[in-house]
């Protein structure tokens, strides 16, 4: 790997750190039913994100969003039924 591109991902994650570093300096003393309800609120909003774009790659695999295609039929060449 290149030099700078070592120093990007370690000026990430020193970014990262500090953020969590700050975050958690920030939460203060946190009731355990606080932290159980970040907890379960974190896994909800992780369980719909995923849920959501797995249905989306569904289907855009399965063809649901591809347009409408119009098909004529050999009996009816303008479209209109015929009584």
């Amino acid at each position: 790997m290149k030099n700078g591109t070592v120093a990007f991902f370690v000026a990430l994650v020193l970014l990262l750190a500090v953020s969590l570093l700050f975050a958690y300096s920030g939460l203060g003393e946190m009731p355990a039913a606080g932290w159980i309800a970040l907890i379960c609120g974190a896994a909800f909003s992780l369980v719909i994100g995923i849920g959501l774009t797995v249905l989306l790659f569904y289907s855009s695999r399965q063809g649901h969003d591809e347009p409408p295609k119009l098909e004529d039929k050999p009996d009816e060449p303008d479209g209109h039924i015929q009584s």
